[in-house]
């Protein structure tokens, strides 16, 4: 289907042409000033420049093709040049009534593409904690709206189960079975006793030694480790609704890591630095130092930078993708540079698949320091996921006459979808603060206002169902009734360009921006027009219809946020 610029760009190109000018002037864009205007063309401000004439007379000269188009309400020249164009009741009821009758309400599905998400990025023997939730949510996302352009898409949680972390934790964590929460404390005691006790960091070190070489013992503990991590791991990630095709660690590419090196070396990209061994990834245009990626420590020990070069040439033989996309904290921003930079000039990934990192900023609480619990420490990702249910539940319960279970269950998908909106509604690579009782809101830019506007069109339709026969579809739709109801046509005709930007540009805040839009000029209408009331009939199915097309796109789009609706609120 056709985006709304596009079509009004196809007849004011054609008036440019009519007029003796070039139709790459034609631009149009979504106005910025909608008390003016909805929709808006410059083009004759550089149109006039290069040709040295009046823009506003050029403007003049475009609008006068087009004053009787049926397509238009108006359209006007103002000066100095600019062309203000609103659309006609006619105009928009058909973009609307074709948009109904698609199956995702005219986005368009993409010349299909293979590509890998790599998310998730967890450390085994450790539960999830608030640092691991902007990865899983944002890499969700970005999975899901791949999908829905019609694409493959691969994602990987690519565990942390490999190094010397491991060596420590064997080394220290006794015989017989091992909980979660033990593990958590073993780790730290572990690192810490290997800083002050030179004894047992050799011990560890020789484990990890072992661990590495295939020795049973400690396979069998890291085997211990594992099946207990995943465990939690998966529970924490499915109560966030993530969700991964691929459970891969470091563990996954340790065989093909001395080959690699050895690759590298052969290639005359390796050499030794101050006993490590690096490779340059400087580039002429480089506007600040990029330094040499390291692959082997001097003691022999990989790095990061290995493991992740060893995983593009696994995924490069296992799928081919034709893109990567990388999510992690903006700090590792270098690290990508690096990793890119190697496996381009190794030749691992050839130039025609494109690597992305999307390096996403800090979740902080309102002292602008990272989110911690009230007693300062680490916060678990599940008791951030208990306190948002709690506080959503008090919120259910204040006001509504509603079942302890029900209301528990509600609070669930509130509480999630709180989270998550509140995540994703800010840009990745920008810093947010955490608000518990922001976000928690029924009302303004938040996850249950959202849902509590899909639920209240829920609420309708399932009336009207109930109480008559008579069908209504897209057929059904008319030319706007009220100024509510064309403002919002207008956020409906704009889905598909949305969504097509939100997937180019990886921006999940587009998506959150634009639904928030459609519920404000939903719940407007709403207000203004007693949609079950009407007694024309063929307006009452006209509103159902339009209203039934709001709640689709409202509900794929939390779909591919990650989160769902609740039947009641």
């Amino acid at each position: 289907m056709k985006k709304m610029t596009d079509f009004i760009e196809s007849l004011l190109k054609d008036a440019f042409i009519e007029a003796g000018l070039d139709e790459s002037y034609g631009r149009v864009s979504l106005s910025n000033r909608p008390d003016l205007c909805e929709y808006q063309c410059n083009g004759c401000l550089s149109a006039a420049k290069v040709l040295h004439k009046n823009p506003i007379e050029l403007a003049d000269q475009v609008v006068s093709t087009l004053k009787n188009s049926s397509d238009f309400e108006s359209i006007e020249a103002v000066a100095p040049g600019f062309i203000n164009i609103r659309l006609s009741g006619k105009a928009l009821s058909f973009f609307v009534k074709q948009m109904a009758s698609e199956e995702k309400y005219g986005v368009e599905t993409e010349e299909k593409k293979t590509i890998i998400v790599d998310y998730g990025g967890a450390n085994v023997a450790k539960p999830l904690h608030i640092g691991h939730l902007r990865s899983a949510i944002i890499g969700e996302c970005i999975k899901r709206l791949g999908a829905y352009m019609g694409h493959t898409m691969i994602g990987d949680v690519h565990l942390g189960d490999w190094g010397l972390q491991m060596g420590l934790i064997i080394e220290m964590m006794p015989d017989g079975p091992v909980s979660i929460d033990e593990l958590e404390t073993i780790y730290p005691a572990a690192s810490a006793r290997a800083k002050e006790d030179a004894d047992f960091a050799e011990k560890a070190h020789q484990k990890t030694l072992l661990l590495q070489s295939g020795d049973p013992e400690c396979t069998e503990k890291w085997n211990r480790i594992m099946e207990v991590s995943l465990a939690d791991l998966k529970k924490n990630y499915n109560r966030l609704d993530v969700h991964f095709d691929l459970w891969n660690g470091e563990s996954t590419v340790n065989a093909l890591i001395a080959p690699l090196i050895q690759n590298l070396i052969d290639k005359g990209l390796a050499y030794e630095s101050d006993g490590a061994l690096v490779v340059d990834v400087a580039e002429a245009a480089d506007k600040k130092e990029i330094p040499p990626c390291i692959v082997r420590k001097s003691d022999g020990a990989a790095l990061y930078a290995t493991s992740d070069l060893a995983t593009l040439e696994q995924r490069e033989e296992l799928y081919k993708p034709d893109i990567y996309i990388y999510i992690t904290d903006k700090r590792q921003a270098m690290h990508f540079v690096q990793v890119f930079r190697v496996a381009r000039k190794s030749d691992i990934v050839p130039e025609d698949h494109r690597l992305v990192h999307i390096g996403f900023g800090t979740m902080n609480g309102k002292d602008g320091k990272p989110y911690k619990t009230r007693s300062g420490g680490v916060m678990r990702l599940e008791e951030l996921i208990s306190d948002t249910e709690d506080a959503v539940f008090r919120k259910i319960t204040e006001n509504r006459d509603i079942s302890e279970e029900e209301a528990r269950k509600t609070s669930e998908t509130v509480g999630l979808a709180a989270i998550k909106y509140g995540d994703l509604s800010n840009q990745a690579s920008k810093d947010y603060v955490f608000d518990l009782d922001r976000f928690t809101a029924f009302e303004g830019n938040t996850g249950p206002y959202i849902l509590y506007t899909i639920v209240r069109i829920k609420s309708i339709i399932k009336r009207y169902r109930s109480e008559s026969t008579d069908m209504f579809t897209a057929d059904d739709i008319l030319p706007y009734n009220s100024l509510s109801e064309k403002k919002l046509e207008l956020e409906l005709v704009r889905y598909n360009e949305v969504m097509e930007n939100a997937w180019h540009e990886l921006a999940p805040h587009k998506i959150c921006q634009y639904i928030y839009g459609v519920a404000e000029a939903f719940n407007s209408f709403y207000h203004e027009v007693k949609i079950l009331t009407e007694e024309d009939v063929s307006l009452k199915k006209s509103y159902l219809a339009k209203i039934e097309l709001t709640m689709n796109v409202l509900l794929d789009c939390i779909h591919i946020l990650g989160f769902d609706a609740p039947e009641k609120m």
